[in-house]
């Protein structure tokens, strides 16, 4: 039955062998133009209730002190209760060549048992990059998407109350210092790497500057070499060529989630002749207890019976043939014919992969 569906495919129109275009800006990252990581630790506050439990987390009542102290407050030694301070850690993302003065967003979220940051506001927080160095300073009103409502009986939550977001709510104090416009020499660095895509960009840029300007070094990199004679610097450059179209090409390639059941087949993922058999095997277990009364006067008791009734059913398939250089719509559209389940399908392939008749590279999530 799978070489007859199989074979009753064959009358379908196939994937189309072209390699998917796409401009070089997509599929690239360069060199330099990147983002950084910033991380700091906050107070918020503000809070209705909501806020750390201070016995449960020292820290916030560690912070709250020292904070008081340099605003001129004595707490040592007092027993400080309060619920309306929570510490959070802040999170952001510094944008490429960022200047000094401007804003971004940050994030956020909760690090001790507060319920809800709703209504809180962060205190001021230097954020550090991981070299250590204060990059920008972070406050304002936490915005949250989420909620919570408790009773005495009931609690509603909806999303994340502990994790909001400030919009422009951090200043930058720090540049990086990356001049793009002197560099002479650059690196492009391919998103999914790949040697012939390589090619294929290195190509397409010396083609449209009509110099050899770039090189491919290896499948995630293409140098650029700002040619002589050029009018303008690297940036011009970059906007010149970020335009091209490239016919990308990709490995042969199967993911597969085995804990979800999802299968991702690339196009150019190819079966050898190979002869595949299914079986299919249910059982099912049904337990009908049966209630049995003593005869009158006989002074027994009632008992109740055991009554299992127990069916297998197994659905055997022959050995059947898959001929050879299927491609991946032909393989689908069989497979899906047959209402072989995901779990069936992983297996099936998993075991073809065995043989050597799969070329295609399986990646199991």
């Amino acid at each position: 039955m799978i070489a007859a569906t199989l074979c009753a495919a064959l009358a379908l129109q196939p994937l189309s062998a072209q390699a998917a275009p796409a401009r070089i800006k997509d599929i690239v990252d360069m060199e330099g133009v990147r983002e950084n990581q910033l991380v700091g630790y906050g107070l918020v506050v503000g809070l209705n209730g909501t806020g750390d439990s201070l016995n449960n987390s020292p820290f916030t009542k560690q912070s709250l002190q020292s904070m008081l102290e340099r605003l001129g407050v004595n707490t040592q030694g007092e027993n400080v209760r309060t619920a309306n301070v929570a510490a959070v850690m802040v999170t952001a993302n510094l944008p490429a060549f960022s200047t000094q003065g401007s804003r971004m967003d940050v994030t956020v979220s909760a690090l001790g048992d507060s319920d809800s940051l709703q209504g809180g506001t962060l205190l001021v927080t230097p954020l550090l990059g991981a070299d250590g160095e204060v990059y920008a300073i972070a406050q304002g009103s936490v915005s949250i998407n989420g909620f919570k409502a408790q009773g005495d009986a009931a609690t509603v939550v909806s999303g994340v109350p502990t994790t909001g977001r400030i919009s422009s709510g951090a200043l930058i104090e720090r540049e990086i210092d990356f001049h793009l416009g002197s560099q002479n020499s650059l690196r492009l660095a391919l998103r999914n790497p790949d040697l012939t895509t390589a090619r294929r960009i290195a190509l397409a840029v010396n083609d449209f500057i009509g110099a050899p300007t770039a090189v491919p070094e290896d499948p995630a990199t293409v140098r650029l070499t700002l040619p002589r004679g050029f009018n303008g610097n690297i940036v011009d450059l970059l906007t010149d060529i970020e335009q091209l179209i490239v016919q990308t090409d990709q490995p042969a390639k199967i993911v597969i989630d085995e804990n979800s059941g999802i299968i991702v087949m690339g196009k150019d993922v190819r079966v050898s002749a190979v002869a595949v058999a299914q079986s299919n095997l249910t059982v099912t277990i049904a337990e009908n207890p049966q209630t049995v009364q003593p005869n009158p006067l006989s002074q027994g008791q009632t008992n109740v019976d055991p009554n299992t009734t127990l069916n297998v059913n197994q659905t055997d398939s022959a050995l059947q043939v898959v001929p050879e250089s299927v491609t991946l719509q032909e393989l689908v559209d069989g497979l899906n014919a047959l209402g072989i389940s995901p779990r069936d399908l992983i297996a099936i392939l998993q075991a073809i992969k065995v043989t050597g008749a799969l070329q295609a590279e399986i990646e199991v999530l």
